[in-house]
């Protein structure tokens, strides 16, 4: 485990050295893993020879001090899995070291596509997430990036900033890993009891019906999802939008072809996105 930027440079330049063209994968997270991170690990061992782990809880990602310190901090727990997985380096800097003050004077914008979804109700969210990633590729240097598709603006976004900034690395993406009950796997899964999480189960089958009516168009597509949900008070929608993967701006009625549903919403208090691919006709 590496804990300073310094220290990784260092280490990452002797391995390059040893290795020369060994080919490098990027991992980011914010701890607390799960089988989703488990399946980005192994399809970064994959593609690459030496496999670089962040764990950084990231105070400019979340709404509120709060939220920030309610988060899991599992480090010894993640370290034993990374360990297990064969992981090469894990990087756990301290917030100092990437955010001196706890805060970033320099800082990457998302645009307006950043203020869109997530960024309705998370306004910071993505230029936070996007500003700690670009000091991780610049540390790493790596020459692919893993990312999980549950959250699909995420990537699109920092696919975008790749391009823009001229970073060159690759990007590449694992399916949402699901349980038994459709839903994405993730810490706050497990926060929920028996019956809130029967009603977050309802969001992954918004998203199937919204797949099942989308040849009848937009507006068929997103009122078969939001039928999905009715009746149950347990959730709190924030978001149902069907968009262009290639822009992700939204679809208008008429529009055909290729398309994201995205949801997002909040179940006693704990928030969950999901995505699913539809073909609007």
């Amino acid at each position: 485990m590496i804990s300073t930027a310094a220290e990784l440079r260092t280490r990452l330049a002797a391995v390059r050295a040893s290795s020369p063209g060994a080919r490098v994968a990027l991992v980011s997270t914010i701890g607390a893993l799960h089988d989703g991170h488990i399946d980005l690990i192994h399809r970064a061992r994959e593609v690459a020879d030496i496999v670089v782990v962040s764990v950084f809880v990231n105070p400019l990602r979340f709404a509120s001090p709060a939220e920030f310190e309610a988060y899991p901090r599992t480090l010894d727990d993640d370290l034993r899995l990374l360990g297990s997985l064969g992981v090469d380096v894990v990087f756990a800097p301290g917030a100092d070291e990437l955010l001196p003050n706890g805060s970033a004077a320099t800082r990457i914008s998302a645009g307006d596509l950043g203020l869109r979804y997530e960024g309705r109700s998370r306004p910071s969210y993505f230029d936070g997430l996007l500003t700690v990633e670009a000091k991780l590729f610049h540390l790493v240097e790596p020459d692919i990036a893993i990312y999980g598709e549950r959250d699909r603006q995420r990537v699109f976004l920092v696919r975008r900033m790749i391009a823009d900034l001229f970073f060159d690395i690759e990007v590449a993406t694992v399916e949402t890993v699901r349980g038994d009950d459709g839903l994405p796997v993730s810490t706050r899964v497990g926060l929920l009891d028996e019956q809130d999480l029967a009603a977050a189960a309802l969001l992954p089958a918004a998203l199937d019906a919204a797949a099942a009516n989308a040849d009848r168009g937009v507006d068929a597509c997103i009122a078969a999802a939001q039928s999905a949900l009715m009746g149950e008070p347990r959730i709190r929608l924030e978001y149902l939008s069907i968009v262009d993967p290639e822009t992700f701006l939204p679809f208008d009625e008429g529009t055909q072809g290729r398309a994201l549903a995205l949801i997002a919403a909040t179940v006693a208090g704990h928030r969950f996105i999901d995505n699913a691919e539809v073909y609007v006709g």
